[in-house]
């Protein structure tokens, strides 16, 4: 075998060389071809960042077939207590997320919707998790992610940005360490409060750190990490469930993804394999503890928006959304005087719903579950429930309905939750009730599109 002057086996000569370099040019060609076309799937118009025209470097690559869809996703909610000044300057903050579909490549998206000043991240990584429980990755999983080719990201306040796709396989149901630094203050944190998952922060840029070691402080937030899409060939579309702590899983048990969600992306999950006529979607959750059909917190923005005013944010611009199921209601009876208004919120509600068919959606709603012996409950509100859950099932509503509140009532008190059903506070359900909730659910609902307006 002949060798060549920089030492390769084979080189070619010199009137190969020419066609070898247009060979390559070609191929480099195809491929920044395949990125541009892989990167305006639905869903991410005026999200990424955007590099003219260049490839990604560092661990970032071109996508290959496969459909994007969101295999995780979570609500900004508010502006984190005690963040104002530095934010979470000179600590690297890592979010373990649950995916609930697999997929050959990915992103995320980062928000500093809450932040009155630019968040700069120096260094950003995503890896699978070496385990349930763990900061800790599995090394060859590591990989830098990188925003228009840079490692470095300045997003302003109130703006969010989309990472380049980064090539790594990730399976359903996998823990996911996605891990930023910034060494600058910034604040206050755009955070999620109620995560029912372990995260961790650790002091220094430990972007990189594939042990867990640095990372001696566990969190029960999700900070600034909004979404997780991948590249999938599980998934056709993305299902958003878009709701109030009762979606956000609120009572289920912590890092065991019990949330009425988890239990329905892993029905579906299942189905895809097994049934051709089953909708093939991931499921994320958008579900936001306290929140309500028509009224926002103060704060500008808003802390814990209305379902009115986040619906485009949370749903409409979700990653290849095909459906959504909506679980909204129990807190604008839970903090409304006692005749509350109940047409305004069965108005809101048709409005959500409009507003989904503009964008070809399909809507399924849910019954509000009952409240009884929760300190909030009344007469007046049990009446205005049971009002609105007359209106739901009628059909005038939403275009299919998930009857939760039959399915978690006890039977000889319909006002309350059956009692292994309830968490103990006589308005979230137990592990057991979120797992029934997933379970019934029938998913020839999510079938179909919006029906087409008269």
């Amino acid at each position: 075998m002949t060798r060549g002057r920089d030492g390769g086996a084979g080189a070619p000569p010199s009137k190969h060389r020419a066609l070898l370099a247009a060979i390559v040019t070609l191929i480099v060609a195809i491929s920044a071809a395949i990125y541009a076309g892989a990167s305006a799937d639905d869903g991410t118009s005026g999200h990424t960042l955007q590099a003219g025209g260049r490839l990604p470097r560092g661990d970032a690559a071109p996508a290959s077939t496969g459909a994007w869809v969101g295999a995780w996703a979570t609500a900004p909610a508010a502006a984190e207590p005690g963040t104002e000044t530095t934010g979470m300057a000179g600590r690297s903050v890592r979010n373990v997320v649950h995916t609930s579909v697999g997929g050959t490549s990915a992103r995320i998206t980062l928000s500093n919707l809450y932040g009155q000043s630019p968040l700069t991240v120096t260094h950003a990584s995503i890896a699978l998790a070496a385990g349930p429980d763990t900061a800790a990755a599995i090394a060859d999983t590591m990989r830098r992610l990188t925003f228009g080719g840079s490692a470095r990201v300045i997003i302003p306040a109130g703006g969010q940005v989309m990472s380049d796709i980064a090539r790594i396989a990730i399976p359903y149901g996998a823990n996911v360490l996605v891990t930023t630094y910034s060494p600058i203050p910034s604040g206050p944190v755009t955070y999620h409060p109620q995560a029912r998952q372990t995260s961790y922060l650790a002091d220094g840029d430990r972007t990189a750190d594939v042990t867990a070691v640095a990372y001696t402080t566990p969190t029960p937030y999700w900070r600034y990490l909004t979404a997780l899409d991948v590249l999938s060939h599980e998934a056709d579309g993305t299902l958003v469930a878009f709701g109030d702590s009762i979606t956000d899983g609120l009572g289920a048990e912590t890092d065991a993804n019990h949330r009425w969600t988890d239990i329905l992306a892993a029905r579906l999950h299942g189905a895809a394999g097994t049934d051709r006529n089953t909708p093939r979607y991931s499921v994320v959750n958008e579900g936001i503890s306290g929140n309500r059909i028509l009224t926002s917190r103060s704060g500008r923005p808003a802390d814990n928006p209305s379902g009115l005013s986040r619906f485009e944010r949370d749903v409409l611009e979700r990653t290849n959304v095909k459906a959504v199921v909506i679980v909204l209601g129990v807190n604008d009876i839970l903090n409304s005087p006692e005749l509350a208004d109940r047409d305004g919120i069965l108005t809101g509600l048709r409005t959500l719903v409009d507003r989904a068919h503009d964008r070809g959606l399909r809507v399924v709603g849910a019954t509000i579950m009952p409240f009884g012996g929760h300190r909030g409950h009344t007469k007046a509100r049990e009446t205005m429930r049971q009002e609105i859950n007359e209106e739901i099932r009628s059909g005038r509503v939403f275009d299919a309905v998930v009857d939760f509140d039959k399915a978690l009532r006890d039977p000889y008190d319909p006002r309350s939750l059956r009692s292994d059903y309830d968490s103990g506070d006589h308005l979230h359900p137990s592990d057991k009730g979120y797992a029934r909730m997933g379970q019934i659910l029938d998913l020839d609902m999510l079938k179909g599109a919006a029906p087409v307006a008269a």
